[in-house]
């Protein structure tokens, strides 16, 4: 099997080599990058690359504007990096379509932990199923969902959500054990990653959004 091609976008050189250090030593194939701009001739010049992780202060192009570039063609995995923690930073990296977000400083060691969960759960994709359910139709092999027949643009997260929801139809899921089965790692955060993924899900779902059930103090349950 070929090495997983991993692009790596960060103005700092040195951020760079460390994480590619540690990504390479997994067998990772690491293709490097020093802004936005360079980062969007990269990936459209390789399309073998299976995921991105990007800064989001750089020079020339920020992590945002490229996260959206990206977006608009891809829904490759995004995991956002930045030395800001406040939550309305985070907030927009997902309104970008980030997949997951880290706060500098932070352990390589949990950055590769969480690009192999990623990457396990693309992988992992029975290609030939497909669910149909309340006029929702998810074809797991192509990465579409269409409601009422008309295919919606999700990011790679928003599709792992909703396939979890339809997956535990009519059971009440905790925010914990949404993100340890959506995510994949153990999270020490709070609830607005999940809050704001099901908030984008339900819009773009439109009338199907309402199958989302809040349970409040507790999480959601998916029902129709």
């Amino acid at each position: 099997m070929d090495k997983i091609k991993v692009l790596m976008v960060d103005d700092e050189s040195r951020m760079r080599k460390l994480v590619s250090d540690f990504l390479t030593r997994k067998n990772y194939e690491v293709i490097e990058a020093g802004d936005g701009e360079e980062a969007i001739d990269k990936f459209y010049a390789d399309k073998d690359i299976s995921l991105v992780i990007l800064d989001v202060m750089m020079p020339k192009m920020d992590g945002w504007e490229t996260c959206r570039q990206i977006r608009r063609d891809s829904k490759v995995p995004i995991i956002m990096l930045t030395a800001k923690g406040e939550e309305r930073d985070e907030l927009q990296g997902f309104d970008c379509g980030a997949d997951e977000y880290i706060a500098k400083p932070f352990s390589p060691k949990i950055l590769t932990a969480r690009v192999d969960a990623l990457v396990r759960r693309v992988y992992s994709m029975d290609s030939s199923e497909c669910t149909e359910i309340g006029g929702i139709e998810i074809d797991k092999a192509a990465h579409i969902v269409r409601v009422d027949g008309q295919e919606i643009d999700l990011s790679y997260k928003e599709f792992e959500l909703l396939t979890y929801f339809v997956e535990n139809k009519g059971i009440a899921l905790s925010r914990e054990k949404i993100l340890n089965n959506v995510w994949n790692y153990d999270y020490f955060g709070d609830a607005r990653t999940i809050d704001t993924h099901v908030k984008k899900l339900r819009k773009k779902m439109g009338e199907k959004g309402d199958y989302i059930k809040t349970i409040w103090g507790m999480g959601y349950k998916f029902e129709i």
